[in-house]
């Protein structure tokens, strides 16, 4: 349970930290980031799974690059569902993935968390 608790307060303080780097993604308070952060998790074990699932060959030949893509899709329809919680486009939401895949994976690092 405290892992659990310690991934959902690191992907939180990523979607702030890039909130603050990338132009168009927009996270208003703390609050906004600790929902955001459970929805995205829902999103992704659910529809996500999904299209990379089915997506996979494509990601195979794009050496995973489509991934991104995925993840992108994927913060553009939470940022759907949310209020206090936005995207502005695809090149948001695409940059985003990014900047938030490598704040994660060095919080995640940092502190010893695992999934």
């Amino acid at each position: 349970m405290g892992t659990l608790l310690i991934a959902w307060l690191i992907s939180a303080v990523s979607l702030l930290i890039v909130g603050h780097i990338i132009p168009g993604f927009e996270v208003l308070s703390f609050g906004s980031a600790l929902i955001a952060a459970v929805v995205i998790g829902l999103i992704n074990a659910t529809v996500g799974l999904f299209l990379k699932i089915i997506t996979f060959p494509l990601s195979i030949l794009t050496f995973g690059i489509f991934l991104l893509v995925i993840n992108a899709l994927m913060l553009m329809f939470a940022s759907s569902l949310l209020s206090g919680f936005s995207v502005s486009g695809f090149w948001a939401a695409f940059f985003g993935a990014i900047v938030l895949a490598i704040v994660n994976m060095l919080f995640r690092s940092l502190v010893g968390a695992r999934e």
